[in-house]
């Protein structure tokens, strides 16, 4: 191949090289129909304003109205456990049994003290009274019946000391037996049998309250005055309790008690409502919710329940703007009623918004009625389809 060649078989192949290049950046651009701007089907509807009646949620814990931890009062080993983990109890019953063999025989002790100083007593007694009767007489030293006089007082007093060396014998005694204070559930057990326990350090069990029991949760200190309505008219129907599974608690529940003060910090106020528990399917400690009904006292801004969206705990809206183009709102929710929710703060009454395909949507794409969107797509659809 002579050089006329060669330079001819470059410049062929890299105008191949141009064309294939063009034909790749053709491809990536494709036709203009491709280019154009995105469009999400979506359902819309608006933001009206109403009276609502509906539900307002709160988080709530479940806690015993009574709550006592049961430890030792006196050492000892654990010679009877009486209850088995979990069981239900009833105030005074016998839980716990440290040997007492000791203590009891600090009790007999202690009773022959005080027979010995009763006696002691009744000696000195005697002894004055004799006494007595000769310094009427005028026939002892003064002295020798003030000294009568003084060992009665010191009998009375050993008595008096070996009477409450007794007392404390007998409670020594009675404490080696662990009893309920309350009725209640008892929890798993810490300690086993042949245990050695000390007074006050050793815990033994917990003891709860189970029925009636308390739910605790707070509440912004603008509803105050409301709480303290339902509390005086002990209203039932306008509490109800939703479960950790989903479910609706059967037990009604009133408002007992509205804590002395409000938290600075947060701008809320503690309130318990107490519900019958009989059945224990509230557990202490249990995360619940709290459903207050409630009747607002102006027209408020009401949205579909469904356009709501949840992100990173912040709730959301997309409005829909003048040029068709999705606008995400952080919003703010109030009661909860039926499948609309009221809207405090984010949307203005009779805005656009979109209410189903929000999961296609991000902030500014553009928007179309989905309804439109099929009709238009069945009409340019071939007849046979």
């Amino acid at each position: 191949m002579n050089k006329r060649q060669l330079l001819f078989a470059f410049f062929l192949g890299t105008a191949l090289v141009w064309t294939s290049c063009g034909n790749k950046d053709a491809k990536k651009q494709g036709p203009p129909q491709a280019q154009a701007e995105k469009v999400v089907p979506v359902t819309f509807g608006v933001a009206s304003h109403e009276i609502v009646t509906g539900t307002i949620s709160y988080p709530a814990t479940v806690k015993p109205l009574n709550e006592a931890d049961l430890f030792a009062e006196v050492s000892g080993y654990i010679t009877k456990i009486y209850v088995s983990d979990g069981a239900a109890v009833t105030k005074g019953q016998a839980l716990y049994e440290i040997d007492g063999t000791r203590y009891n025989a600090a009790v007999q002790q202690a009773k022959a003290s005080l027979q010995v100083a009763q006696t002691e007593l009744d000696r000195q007694k005697r002894d004055l009274g004799r006494y007595q009767t000769l310094a009427d007489k005028d026939a002892i030293a003064k002295q020798t019946f003030d000294n009568a006089q003084s060992s009665v007082a010191a009998a009375q007093a050993q008595v008096e000391s070996a009477r409450a060396a007794l007392v404390t014998a007998n409670t020594n005694l009675s404490r080696s037996t662990i009893r309920a204070p309350f009725s209640g559930t008892v929890g798993i057990s810490q300690v086993r049998l042949g245990a050695l326990v000390n007074p006050g350090t050793t815990l033994l069990n917990t003891l709860s309250s189970t029925s009636p029991i308390a739910v605790e949760f707070q509440v912004n200190e603008k509803d105050i005055s409301k709480f303290s309505q339902l509390q005086s008219s002990r209203s039932s129907s306008d509490l109800s309790l939703m479960l950790p599974n989903g479910s609706t608690y059967e037990g009604k529940g009133t408002i007992t008690t509205i804590d002395r003060a409000v938290d600075p910090a947060t701008g809320t106020i503690k309130v318990r409502a107490t519900f019958p528990n009989n059945a224990n399917e509230l557990r202490a400690g249990m995360n619940i919710t709290m459903n207050v009904s409630t009747t607002s006292s102006k027209e408020e801004i009401v949205v579909p329940y469904k356009a709501v969206f949840e992100q990173l705990g912040v709730f959301n809206i997309y409005t829909i703007n003048d040029s068709s183009k999705a606008e995400i709102h952080q919003v703010k929710l109030g009661i909860k009623a039926g499948d609309k929710v009221v809207i405090k703060e984010g949307v203005k009454d009779g805005e656009k918004i979109i209410v189903d395909g929000t999961m296609n949507v991000q902030n500014g794409v553009k928007v179309v009625d989905a309804a439109v969107a099929a009709q238009q797509a069945a009409k340019g659809a071939p007849q046979g389809k």
